[in-house]
């Protein structure tokens, strides 16, 4: 019988890896181990999206949602088509591969298989790494894809699991800084009063946050919102990928996360239902979760709260591509998307350069920056820019490398720290800010114990709900 002759592949662009810095190779990535990978497709009719949200950001109100697309809107103009779909299929099909998810909506398509299959499918050669961040499955070079699907997916993502992210925030330490006279910490409420927002709860609304592992006790959320004189707010958690709401009893690993995140939420918005989405720490589990957010259609979040990232170098093109069409989709559909930008100044915790952290850096985001603020009786005594260096942390900013300067930011004007001043020509980083400095930080309750903690991480949930207060307004 003759063989049925191989379709030529080509490179995916922006589909480039090299492996993690200090990364050690252990040998190859076992041929049998099961495996998740997600094809994301092209959007039906992108351009007309494009041309959706420009019009929407050149003349709506801020706050204003007439001009929004309805989720259902939203699937029923811009899904993945039914052939488009089908062609990556019989691909998956194809290569022994079984389709475990398809969501249109997403632009997405879930496939599963053997180790094996994915490095035949995909031109790759998985291999076992050893790392200071853990031993992770990566590949480096290109991924490959049928010629017929070149102007079908636009990434391919988890055939490597590296943690593509970090959470952005930071215990208050022992000791006090140089520029501090003293440490001090603020209940979320005294904020809200503070910053003055709007007098009401969040009633009506749907608070998303994106996790990317740990968990919460039922019983520390009852203990925090108890201290404050507070019902405890509706909290529900969905599991996108991975095992879903699991403390680890760790309040210095992700844990400190999900708690910051709730119970700052929680406390500045009481009424507004959140809802955390569980997933894992790699580019796949991350983009699966913001998808899941901004496409539930049994929730509904109006608001997304993001408190993790890593700087833009150390993402593939394809993977923020991805992303930045999610996020785009949260625009169309009048999702407010609040991400933290960072806690280690302009350089992001790279060696070397300046460099902004991503998701914040996408232009459908609210990169939120971080002060240090100080109260003066029942006002704001000063508020600076959080910057205690490389030990302490710094709140991140700059230019993306990446995204074009949007219409919203031009004619803006960047001054760097000897004066000068030039033009903005990309991406300005952050777009509004809020006390992070864990010096002046945030009080909360995290695996049995009182903490205080800051970061900008605690930035994008005090942003989220503002706005959850302002939509209710």
């Amino acid at each position: 019988m003759a063989k049925i002759p191989k379709s030529p592949k080509i490179p995916l662009p922006g589909s480039e890896r090299s492996v993690l810095s200090g990364a050690r190779c252990i040998g190859a990535a076992a041929p049998s181990e099961q495996i998740e990978v997600t094809i994301v497709m092209r959007c039906n009719a992108d351009q007309e999206l494009c041309d959706i949200v420009d019009k929407q950001s050149a003349s709506a109100p801020a706050g204003s949602h007439a001009a929004h697309l309805s989720r259902e809107e939203f699937a029923r103009r811009f899904s993945a088509t039914a052939q488009d779909i089908a062609r990556v299929a019989t691909f998956a099909h194809d290569h022994g591969l079984e389709v475990v998810r398809e969501n249109p909506a997403c632009s997405s398509v879930t496939l599963s298989g053997s180790v094996a299959q994915f490095n035949q499918a995909f031109d790759v050669d998985l291999q076992r790494y050893e790392s200071h961040l853990g031993n992770y499955r990566g590949r480096t070079g290109v991924v490959n894809i049928p010629a017929e699907l070149q102007d079908i997916v636009t990434a391919v993502i988890g055939l490597d699991d590296r943690p593509q992210a970090h959470a952005h925030f930071r215990l208050q330490p022992p000791f006090r800084y140089a520029a501090h006279k003293v440490s001090t910490s603020l209940l979320p409420t005294q904020l809200a009063s503070l910053y003055d927002f709007p007098d009401n709860l969040g009633k009506g609304q749907c608070i998303g946050i994106i996790e990317l592992g740990g968990g919460y006790q039922a019983a520390d959320l009852q203990t925090y919102f108890s201290k404050l004189g507070i019902a405890p707010p509706n909290v529900t958690a969905v599991a996108v990928n991975g095992p879903g709401n699991q403390p680890s009893g760790d309040p210095n690993g992700a844990d400190g996360e999900v708690a910051l995140d709730i119970e700052i939420i929680g406390a500045l918005a009481p009424e507004a239902h959140i809802v955390v989405y569980f997933s894992t720490n790699t580019d796949a589990g991350f983009f699966n979760a913001l998808n899941n957010a901004v496409h539930d259609n049994v929730n509904q979040p109006s608001v997304i709260s993001i408190s993790w990232g890593s700087a833009e170098p150390r993402w593939t093109q394809q993977a923020m591509q991805a992303f930045n069409t999610a996020l785009q989709a949260a625009a169309a559909m009048g999702v407010t998307v609040c991400v933290a930008s960072g806690d280690s100044g302009s350089g992001d915790g790279v060696a070397s350069g300046n460099h902004v952290d991503f998701p914040a850096s996408s232009p459908y985001a609210l990169a939120c920056g971080g002060t240090r603020l100080l109260v003066a009786g029942n006002a704001i005594g000063s508020e600076v820019v959080w910057n205690d260096g490389t030990q302490g942390g710094a709140g991140g900013g700059g230019v993306s490398a990446v995204f074009a300067l949007p219409a919203w930011q031009q004619n803006l004007v960047l001054a760097d720290s000897n004066g000068k001043s030039q033009p903005l020509l990309k991406r300005g980083v952050p777009d509004v800010a809020g006390n992070a400095d864990p010096v002046t930080g945030y009080r909360v309750y995290i695996d049995g114990s009182d903490a205080v903690v800051g970061g900008t991480s605690a930035v994008a949930p005090l942003w989220a709900a503002l706005f959850a207060r302002i939509n209710t307004a």
